[in-house]
């Protein structure tokens, strides 16, 4: 008898973590990731100036450091679900995205429209690109092409997670295959944290990331 009950306490236990599991994947696939402002430490904590470009490409009256930053947020609070489409307005509206979305997004909101750059740029510099017959649909939601592209028009920053004064709101970091906007977040030690969009499940938006990776291959800045 008490076998038997182990044996039910046992598959009362599984079936409860699996649909535990299955909660949490459906809550994923039809909410996504949480948007909410998450709670960390400033550049202030760490006696960091605020960095602000002398840029305003929109002329909307906010430089384009401020700029990308909120609209990388402005993007997110739209609760993005990922998912890997072809558009022929090559912009994604459905609601659906994919990680160079919140980039192109978040700095079409300053007044550069990514679609167009890249596609200029591969057109310009074709046998950096290796595109047999460029498509500026996707093109600029590819993060190999946008890898490129940031290494030809933007300022190279360090990749140094630690050299935390160098990271700020509004830079743009990219990996070996995921590209995300750099948060004025950061954590204890001052490391920035990131506003991205991944293939996999993820508790939030903007997390602390950097420092559980090994695959960074760039990071920089639009503008000075």
């Amino acid at each position: 008898m008490q076998r038997k009950r182990l044996w039910i306490s046992c598959i009362v236990a599984v079936f409860i973590l699996l649909a535990a599991a299955c909660l949490y994947h459906f809550r994923y696939l039809v909410l996504g990731p949480s948007s909410a402002p998450v709670r960390a430490k400033e550049n202030e904590d760490f006696q960091i100036a605020d960095i602000r470009s002398s840029v305003d490409r929109d002329g909307d009256g906010i430089d384009d450091q401020t700029d990308i930053l909120e609209g990388a947020r402005d993007y997110i609070a739209t609760r993005p679900i990922y998912k890997s489409k072809y558009y022929d307005t090559g912009y994604p509206d459905d609601g659906f995205g994919v990680c160079t979305d919140v980039v192109a997004n978040a700095l079409r909101s300053a007044g550069y429209d990514l679609q167009e750059l890249v596609d200029q740029d591969i057109l310009e510099n074709p046998q950096d690109y290796e595109i047999e017959k460029p498509d500026a649909n996707i093109d600029f939601r590819r993060v190999r092409n946008l890898r490129v592209y940031f290494s030809h028009t933007a300022i190279p920053l360090t990749t140094d997670i630690y050299d935390i004064g160098q990271w700020q709101g509004g830079d743009i970091v990219i990996f070996e295959k995921h590209i995300g906007i750099v948060s004025d977040k950061r954590n204890n030690d001052g490391v920035a944290y990131v506003i991205h969009h991944s293939g996999g499940p993820q508790a939030s938006y903007e997390e602390d990331i950097l420092e559980k990776r090994d695959d960074i291959v760039g990071h920089y800045r639009v503008s000075e």
